[in-house]
């Protein structure tokens, strides 16, 4: 048997703009370390989405497209516990249900998709139900206050994860690289308790 117990007390410091006032950066302007995100990877098959955001979304650009993205999966999914191990976004997009690690999964296409890159972020935040690890999106997008740069940004389009409290835990280019427990061979979850709380009002 194996047991963890955990306890950190964090401070955030993150910019959190509004999202929707973000303008993109042309492909070729991107830091090479941001260029993997715009890929396929396991559970995010952005190749397939592109006649889907074009269509869907070519009438917006950079930080306003991404929440139109975010604001269209709020609108069009359910948030069921439905999504298995194997479950991509594909998958969901077509159910339209699912749990956070779909939601950002779906975010994560969507984005790639439309050549912005895009990361999975595995998360605590306040205020989640349930109260386990949470996964959010987070996209690159121009930095308002450097007009050569980007910045990673988190999108959560469950709505219930406030960007300003958010703690990172860890990031990937889906859950395969940030799962909260890898296993090899048979185990057995016992029990797990996580629970974060906001000792301090957030940072803007």
């Amino acid at each position: 048997e194996f047991e963890v117990r955990y306890a950190a007390t964090v401070e955030i410091e993150r910019m959190a703009p509004d999202i929707a006032t973000l303008d993109a950066l042309d492909p070729h302007r991107l830091p090479a370390e941001t260029v993997q995100y715009l890929f396929d990877s396991r559970y995010c098959p952005a190749d397939r989405f592109q006649p889907f955001v074009e269509a869907e979304f070519g009438d917006t650009r950079g930080g306003a497209r991404i929440a139109a993205i975010r604001d269209w999966i709020a609108d069009h999914f359910s948030y069921a516990p439905v999504s298995t191990a194997t479950t991509t976004a594909l998958d969901s997009f077509v159910e339209r249900r699912g749990v956070c690690r779909d939601y950002a999964h779906v975010l994560i296409t969507l984005a790639r998709a439309n050549a912005i890159p895009a990361r999975y972020v595995s998360c605590y935040a306040p205020g989640v139900e349930p109260p386990d690890f949470h996964a959010v999106a987070e996209v690159f997008l121009a930095d308002p206050n450097n007009d050569s740069g980007g910045a990673w940004y988190p999108v959560d389009a469950t709505g219930m994860a406030e960007p300003a409290n958010t703690v990172k835990i860890g990031v990937g280019r889906d859950a395969a690289d940030v799962s909260f427990l890898t296993v090899f061979g048979q185990a057995q979850l016992l029990a797990m308790k996580v629970s974060a709380t906001n000792t301090a009002e957030p940072l803007t």
